[in-house]
């Protein structure tokens, strides 16, 4: 069980740690772009891949340690940290050095079911720090100290980073890009955003939307059949992790390592409304 305190940590704590989520997410940038691009050329060729495998527990693993392995020792201590209890990212620009297509229309199947959800998550969690922000901006949420209001702006760039990402993928495929939140949840984090009228409140939801995140991309490592897909998940799935670790440091939990990052939260390629 995770124990409950009273938050004791420091401002300087926190940016260090925000600081450390950006120089992770830095690290990751090359591979996650080379990988995207590679992804985007496998579904060119076969857009309509899937494998829907059986996890293995131990292949899993292997692969999101792969990833960990990206953003280094540091990023592991806090990424391997998961609960044991139960309008943005509009943009489409390509990789560095690439240029794609525009979009022709027509479903998302195989693989680019799976990189639509990404998009959709991604889209999602940029517009609920991008919410908490205004809110702050208009006193709604009482005081609030400007580490947490730049770690809040540090995440939402690296979700936005994400989206562009996999929305490059989409439209190099030849599909449209995903410009909204089109998910059967967005109407109740909507809601659940207007409500809250706190930082604890609001960095509860937002640790949902990362766990959310970091366990989707897990979920899609044995979901998608193309390397450069399973090697993209892998890539961005720490970096949601470690923002979900921040949070719960945030909220005063006392973190413990998992040693498997579990899938009970994950979205499914159902979830999606396009």
């Amino acid at each position: 069980m995770r124990e409950q305190r009273q938050f004791d940590g420091t401002e300087a704590e926190l940016s260090a740690l925000t600081r450390e989520v950006d120089e992770a997410h830095r690290a990751t940038l090359p591979t996650m772009y080379a990988a995207a691009a590679e992804l985007g050329a496998q579904t060119r060729e076969n857009p309509h891949s899937t494998g829907h495998r059986l996890p293995d527990a131990g292949l899993d693993r292997r692969r999101f340690l792969r990833g960990l392995g990206v953003v280094g020792l540091s990023a592991f201590a806090l990424a391997a940290c998961s609960d044991d209890n139960g309008s943005s990212g509009k943009s489409s620009p390509s990789a560095p050095g690439q240029a794609a297509p525009a979009p022709s229309g027509g479903t998302y199947t195989g693989d680019l079911l799976v990189v639509a959800l990404a998009t959709a998550l991604e889209n999602q969690a940029v517009g609920a720090y991008q919410a908490a922000i205004d809110a702050a901006g208009a006193g709604r949420l009482g005081t609030v100290p400007p580490t947490v209001a730049n770690f809040a702006t540090t995440a939402m760039a690296q979700h936005a980073d994400h989206a562009k990402v996999w929305n490059n993928v989409l439209t190099q495929a030849g599909k449209p890009p995903i410009t909204g939140v089109p998910l059967k949840s967005q109407a109740a984090v909507t809601d659940a955003i207007a409500k809250v009228t706190d930082v604890p409140g609001v960095a509860r939801l937002a640790l949902q939307l990362e766990e959310q995140a970091a366990q989707t991309y897990l979920f899609a490592q044995f979901n998608v059949t193309t390397p450069a897909g399973i090697e993209t998940a892998a890539t961005i799935a720490p970096v949601e992790a470690m923002h979900a670790a921040i949070l719960r440091y945030l909220l005063g939990e006392y973190p413990v390592a998992d040693d498997f990052l579990p899938v009970d939260k994950a979205a499914k390629p159902d979830d999606l409304t396009v």
